[in-house]
């Protein structure tokens, strides 16, 4: 029983022992990375997008104003045309007839005038010589005025059928290529009620438009000039140059949204675009080009106090007189100066690892990178997070039983830092 005693008791001995070497032999420690970023030269640029159909900047839709039939078609589809190319001719038969029956009706007024003045004439004499009363030398003159008016309004018919005759013939009024031919030889035309439209040209397929409709959200920031660049799916790889021509007053309202036509100049000199083609249009609102920039997200970090505190001395003792915390607003690394609300704080970092605070004076955003106008050079390297990495175990180099004083201590720890190589 006695020796059961002994041997717990030094079970519970070495067990106690055991415990207290792995914790001198051991040591927790927390690491501090961060993440930075160069500042260098790029673009910065505001878009707003929208979707348009490509149009030949003249269209004219060519019809006819007689009805009858197509005798004969002398363009088709894709067809170049000059102006007063003929086109198309109608079955002139009827159109014929009618101006001759309108001619007839000329001949006979004329006659009929030539015979009311010859009487009008002698009754003019003989009221003179009083031998004819008032009453029957009115009645010649009214019949032969009536006579007159009669000759006019044939006449009038008779140049109406002459010019609808020459419609029977159809003419381009531009040059241009035929987009569309809506009739066949043989097909008769109405235009009772309407102009049936016959062919559809284009001026110049190598200068288009895009119709782009813009939401009434965007269009305040547009104005005629802007850069613009759009594709289409037929080319999705491919992006193609324009810019504002004109934004129309007019809005257009569909399920409760309101748009406005905005007209994009597009030039085709190659001929790769198409009457009709959807295209994705994007509107350039803001663009600089060649200025220095910084991540958005370095304006907005603020290193967390005991972060930094872990950090710094991660640097070396060299770093103990570095500032903990920067002058500050209330939101993050953003400094409100005199009313300047384009001064912010931003970390950077030195060539030796230590990060310190610096104020820079930004401009133009796309909400991803800022502008630095000043306060900060080419190549300087600004922080944009910080993390505390996971809990690490590090071993001491000693032995489990050193004399006292003989600990060696380690101070060098692998801080991990993000972005470009210093």
């Amino acid at each position: 029983m006695k020796k059961s005693l002994i041997y717990i008791g030094s079970a519970v001995v070495v067990l106690a022992a055991g415990f207290l070497i792995y914790k001198s032999v051991t040591k927790t420690k927390q690491t501090v990375s961060i993440e930075t970023a160069k500042v260098e030269r790029g673009t910065i640029s505001n878009t707003v997008t929208a979707t348009g159909t490509l149009e030949a900047v003249k269209t004219v839709a060519v019809g006819t104003q007689v009805s009858g039939v197509i005798e004969k078609i002398f363009a088709d589809f894709n067809s170049q045309v000059k102006k007063g190319q003929l086109l198309a001719q109608l079955d002139e038969t009827p159109l014929i007839a009618q101006l001759d029956q309108s001619k007839a009706s000329v001949d006979q007024a004329e006659a009929q005038v030539k015979y009311q003045k010859a009487t009008y004439e002698r009754y003019k004499a003989l009221l003179a010589k009083k031998l004819i009363a008032q009453a029957d030398f009115d009645q010649v003159e009214y019949n032969y005025n009536n006579a007159l008016g009669s000759l006019s309004n044939a006449k009038s018919m008779y140049d109406k059928n002459k010019i609808n005759l020459s419609y029977a013939r159809i003419y381009s009024p531009i040059d241009g290529i035929i987009l569309n031919r809506a009739v066949d030889e043989g097909q008769t035309v109405a235009a009772s009620f309407n102009t049936p439209t016959l062919f559809t040209i284009a001026n110049d397929l190598t200068q288009m438009r895009v119709e782009a409709k813009v939401d009434e959200a965007d269009i305040g920031q547009l104005v005629d000039g802007q850069r613009v660049e759009f594709t289409v799916d037929a080319f999705p790889v491919k992006k193609f140059s324009g810019e504002v021509t004109e934004i129309r007053l007019q809005p257009t309202t569909t399920n409760n949204v309101v748009t406005y036509t905005v007209v994009i100049g597009a030039p085709n000199p190659d001929n790769i675009l198409k009457p009709g083609m959807t295209a994705n249009a994007t509107f350039y609102v803001t663009e600089k080009k060649n200025i220095l920039i910084i991540p958005a997200k370095a304006t907005r970090f603020t290193p967390d106090p005991a972060a930094l505190a872990a950090y710094m001395p991660q640097m070396g003792d060299a770093q103990a007189s570095e500032p903990a915390t920067p002058p500050m607003g209330g939101d993050g690394g953003f400094v409100k100066e005199a009313g300047n609300d384009s001064i912010h704080t931003v970390w950077v970092e030195e060539s030796n690892g230590s990060i310190h605070p610096k104020k820079v004076k930004v401009g133009v955003t796309d909400e991803i990178n800022f502008e630095v106008v000043n306060g900060l050079n080419e190549g300087e390297v600004v922080v944009t997070t910080m993390t505390t990495g996971a809990t690490q175990k590090a071993k001491t180099t000693g032995g489990f039983f050193r004399p006292p004083g003989s600990e060696k201590r380690t101070a060098t720890t692998n801080t991990q830092r993000g972005g470009p190589p210093q």
